[in-house]
């Protein structure tokens, strides 16, 4: 996968700007530029802020599928929050939720 081709085809979808990106994933837009004047990829830690900003997960970007799935804000930070507890935390968060 071309992941700057990625970055760029769900800006346009978006009809951001380069500067909106920017402002949005707070990736200064010089760096953006770099990337594709100089063709490097993105650090995964860019990815992650670059996918916080189109409201996607790391998974969703990398999907070969044509149609994507956008989560809402309270699922994203559901998941933020679920994936910062421990193993046996969130098997109970997940017992819990399945028994309401």
């Amino acid at each position: 996968m071309d992941v700057l081709q990625r970055i760029l085809d769900l800006r346009l979808e978006r009809g951001w700007s380069e500067y909106k990106l920017s402002v949005e994933s707070d990736i200064p837009q010089t760096t953006i530029s770099s990337w594709f004047r100089k063709q490097i990829c993105p650090t995964v830690p860019s990815l992650e802020k670059i996918c916080k900003a189109y409201n996607i997960t790391l998974s969703q970007f990398f999907s070969e599928e044509l149609e994507q799935v956008t989560l809402t804000d309270e699922q994203a930070e559901l998941i933020e929050h679920f994936s910062k507890l421990g193993k046996e935390q969130q098997y109970k968060l997940l017992d819990f939720l399945k028994s309401l």
